[in-house]
């Protein structure tokens, strides 16, 4: 019996691209949900060319009431039943109390080398650290902002004269890499960090 996937967007979907198409192959689970805070993500529209089912809570209207928000989004998880939910650009912070009803099934990838730079804006932050690498890591989500058990990383060298755009740009092949390769991993009860290099 495969593990059923509920995937979480707020844009584009590079990553949830590259997560449905490794369940293509041979893989220990199957996608049954991409849902989105908002209903102009672009990965909605991939994910249906793919004949996957998709959902949107829009955070919008919910302003200055996250519970209620979060109950919203809950209530579309629920009906999917997942087993596991990977956070792929998804750009809401879900409070304890959320996160504790999924605890030890929610993953998410981050672009930095964890513990550094948690939180926003970390390409520019890795070049003003005048760091020699950058990077990404998979982990599994907790109460605590990009702090859980990190499960996978990849890495990248900084280059002389690089911008934030720069680093982004080749940072996202080695997300569209690592994060599939840890969910695989995840999906049969592994939990020791991948790591990969250019």
């Amino acid at each position: 019996m495969k593990k059923r996937v509920a995937i979480l967007i707020s844009g584009g979907g590079s990553n949830m691209e590259a997560l449905l198409q490794d369940m293509e192959l041979d893989h220990p689970a199957a996608p049954v949900l991409v849902l989105a805070n908002t209903p102009d993500a672009g990965g909605l529209a991939k994910a249906e060319k793919r004949g996957i089912a998709t959902a949107c809570v829009d955070h919008r209207p919910f302003k200055g009431d996250r519970s209620a928000f979060e109950a919203a989004l809950g209530a579309e998880l629920e009906k999917a039943a997942p087993d596991i939910i990977c956070l792929a650009g998804f750009m809401r912070i879900l409070t304890p109390e959320f996160i504790a009803r999924w605890q030890g099934k929610m993953l998410n990838i981050h672009p930095s080398i964890l513990p550094l730079f948690r939180g926003l804006h970390t390409h520019q932050r890795a070049l003003e650290a005048g760091m020699a690498v950058h990077g990404c890591t998979v982990h599994e989500v907790t109460g605590e902002l990009d702090g859980g058990p990190i499960l996978g990383q990849a890495v990248i060298p900084v280059m002389a004269g690089d911008t934030a755009e720069d680093l982004a740009a080749r940072l996202l092949p080695m997300e569209h890499r690592l994060y599939p390769a840890v969910l695989r991993r995840f999906t049969v009860g592994e939990r020791e960090k991948v790591t990969l290099f250019p």
